[in-house]
Formats: structure tokens, sequence, C-alpha cells
């Protein structure tokens, strides 16, 4: 498009990196010139400086975090994240009953998670998940996202402008699909969609609640693959934990709980910033509204283009542990050091997204990394997708004339947690 231009974000230029460590002495002191990193950066969607500035300084640097053992190497280059996510002396699973560095006081990941499993361990696993989001599985779910996703815009209508498009349509559409995946009561998902608000929290304060909102979760999930064991239905636990269609042997009441945790975690986050974020986004930007609205065979590869570009969360994940020693970008990872991945500085890769802040929708197809890469990648994309489809869709269709009902600047963005989403989206129509 070629009225879509998006700002160049300026990045900050750090000292050259020091060399990696090369003796166990040095290995087991912190590394001198590592460069502290709280990625607390929420000014709009606008690229964090700091990300930039690492990125400048070559494809890894070491850096240290606000918790647990702090130091890391965090690799930011395409090439680099895709070896990383994919090189098995580079383990997950290293990180269990570790101090980890992080971004929050509280481990996000359950120790018994998914997400910290290796393969073998994890396939079984995520084969499981898997069935319930196969392309024809989430094309048959397609209809009731849709359903839900009227029936939420009803209500926003029916309140008039001006409206929070992120309270009626961005906090619940993800949210109330993965509760009605899992068959979770009507009556509990507004607190536990609220606990996993709890978990994403960064400041020291937040520890204590993400402990107990963790806990709950736990408990709560496990409770109910224990009745859906008795009396079960057709809902995603309930399948989950029955045999698989080859006679694979059922998950136990733990892994059934560990994959429904990493669901409602999982569907609770990506698409709910996502939402807002590309309303935002379309609005704000002259002529991408219009051009949509006229041209609306141009929606899928535009919201490919802008997951890519958008920096939905802050700083880093869950990191691997180094099995063996490891090189990645001319740099020696030695056994036991920690290594994060970027998956925002991997999409802006100039190598292989040419003019990578910038929004073109018409740039060659290349896979993104928005959603993970290897074998931790969500799970979940094909429902995430389906969500974000339908709910762009659904605004352009019943809201042409949609714009923002307060000036860009007006808009308050989430500071307290990992994600960067507004809090607030005042729209008028």
């Amino acid at each position: 498009m070629s009225d879509m231009p998006a700002r160049q974000e300026a990045s900050s230029h750090g000292p050259p990196h020091p060399p990696a460590w090369t003796d166990d002495a040095a290995h087991a002191q912190a590394a001198p010139g590592a460069l502290a990193c709280r990625f607390d950066f929420s000014d709009g969607l606008a690229f964090d400086p700091l990300l930039a500035r690492l990125m400048d300084q070559g494809p890894i640097t070491r850096i240290r975090l606000p918790y647990g053992e702090r130091e890391a190497w965090l690799v930011t280059s395409f090439d680099g994240v895709r070896q990383v996510t994919t090189d098995p002396r580079l383990s997950r699973a290293a990180i269990v009953g570790r101090d980890y560095p992080r971004l929050t006081p509280e481990p996000i990941v359950s120790a018994e998670s998914v997400n910290v499993m290796d393969p073998p361990h994890s396939t079984r696993l995520r084969r499981a998940a898997a069935r319930a989001f196969t392309h024809t599985s989430v094309e048959q779910m397609r209809p009731a996202i849709e359903r839900v996703a009227d029936r939420l815009l009803d209500e926003m209508s029916e309140d008039g402008p001006p409206a929070d498009l992120a309270r009626h349509l961005s906090a619940r559409l993800p949210g109330h699909t993965i509760c009605e995946l899992l068959d979770v009561p009507a009556a509990d998902r507004e607190v536990l969609l609220d606990r996993t608000q709890q978990m994403l929290a960064t400041s020291p304060q937040a520890k204590a609640a993400a402990v107990a909102a963790k806990q709950h979760l736990r408990d709560y999930f496990h409770a109910l693959v224990t009745q859906r064991r008795t009396a079960p239905g057709d809902d995603l636990i309930s399948h989950m934990a029955a045999p698989g269609p080859y006679g694979e042997e059922p998950l136990s009441d733990q892994e059934v709980t560990v994959l429904a945790l990493t669901l409602i975690l999982s569907g609770n986050d990506t698409a709910t910033c996502q939402i807002s974020n590309l309303a935002y986004t379309l609005l704000t930007r002259p002529g991408q509204w219009a051009h949509l609205l006229a041209h609306r065979e141009d929606l899928p590869r535009t919201l490919d283009e802008l997951l890519r570009y958008l920096p939905f969360r802050k700083g880093v994940g869950i990191p691997r542990r180094a099995l063996e020693d490891v090189e990645i970008g001319r740099s020696l990872i030695r056994a036991g050091d920690y290594v994060h991945v970027s998956y925002l500085a991997a999409n802006r890769d100039p190598a292989v997204f040419p003019h990578p802040h910038q929004i073109d929708p018409h740039r060659p197809a290349h896979p993104h990394m928005t959603f993970g890469w290897g074998t931790h990648h969500c799970l979940a994309t094909p429902l995430a997708l389906a969500e974000l489809q339908t709910a762009i869709s659904a605004l352009l269709t019943r809201f042409p004339s949609l714009s923002l009902a307060v000036p860009a600047h007006e808009i308050r963005w989430d500071t307290a947690t990992i994600r960067r989403f507004p809090l607030h989206l005042p729209v008028t129509w």
C-alpha cells in the first residue's frame, strides 16, 4: 500500500559489546559490561530503543535482567533466533528448578508446563493439544467466534459512541473463546482471566499475587480435569484427556492440567493485546482503514504484516540453558549459560525483512516469529489468527466510519506487565 508509510523508529547506539567469557573464573562472575535491561519501554507501539541498540551491536549480546540469576545472552537476529529455538543443545527443560533470568518477580511459566519441556517429552502433550487447533478444527470454530464477536459488538453499538473497544471486544473475545473451548463455567471466567493478568506483572510488589494466581489456576484446572474424567463432554479438556486417535495412552491428570494452564494463558494474551493494537494502528495511519474498506481481499496479508511489525510484548520470554558449549553468531555460549531470544527483534531483521520498520503488506512472503518458532511455536496460532481476522473484519463491516474518539497521545498504555497494548481504546463512528 503506497499510502501506508510507517515512521522509522530511531535506534540508539551503545559502546561495543564486551567479548564472551573465556575461562571458568570469569564464567562464575557477572559478565563485565553486561547491559542492564529492564525492557520497560511503553511508549505506544514505538519500537523499544534499547532493543534497537542491542540489534545494532550485533546478533548476540550479554544482558542483565531485573530478576533471577540475571545474566544471560540475548539473540536478536532472525537466523540466530531460529538456531536457538531449534538446537537441542539449548534446553528449556534445563531451567526448571533454577532462578533463571527474567522480567517478572515470579516466573510466569509453571515448572511442569509444556513450555519448559524438551522433545521428545513435550511431543506427546503438544500433539494432544494440537488436535484442537488444526486448520480444519479452527475453521469449524469460526462461525462460533463470529457469533461471539457480533454479540460483543452489538453491546458496543447499544452503548453508543464513544465506546471503549478494548473493554467491549479485545478483552473479551479471546478469553471468552478459550473458556468456551475448555468449557469453563461462565461464573468462573472473570476470576480466571484476572488471575492470568496477575501473572504477567513486572513490579517486585506483584510477586505474592502472581504466586497465588498461579496456584489458583493450577488447583482450579486440576479439579476441572478430575471432574471431566468422570463426566466427559464435548470440550477441549475432555478431548485431551481421552485416548488419541491411534490408541495412544491418555494423558495424565497433571498433563491435561498443564495444557489447560498453557492454553488459558496464551489464549488470553496475544490475541487480547493484538486486537487493540491492530485497531489502533489501522486507525492512526492515514489511508489504511479506507484501503481495507475498499479492498477487503487485502485483509489477510495486511494483518500478517501488522503482526510482524507490532511489538505486542516487552523484551524477552522464557530462556533456554546451554547443555554444552554452542557457538551462536561467532560468540561462544558456555555450557550452563542462559540464552534468551527476541522474536520482536527477529521480526525487524533487515536481512530478512527489507525496510523492516515500514508496514508493507506487499513485501515478499516470509514467515515471521510473532507466534514463536521451533518446538515451542504457539499451539493455538490458528485460533489466534481466526480471532484477529474475525475481529477486524467485523469492525470493518459494522463500523466503516470507525475512528479514535480521542487524540492518539491521550491513550494510556499498559506499563505494569510484560505486554504492550492500550488500556482503553475510545472509538466513535
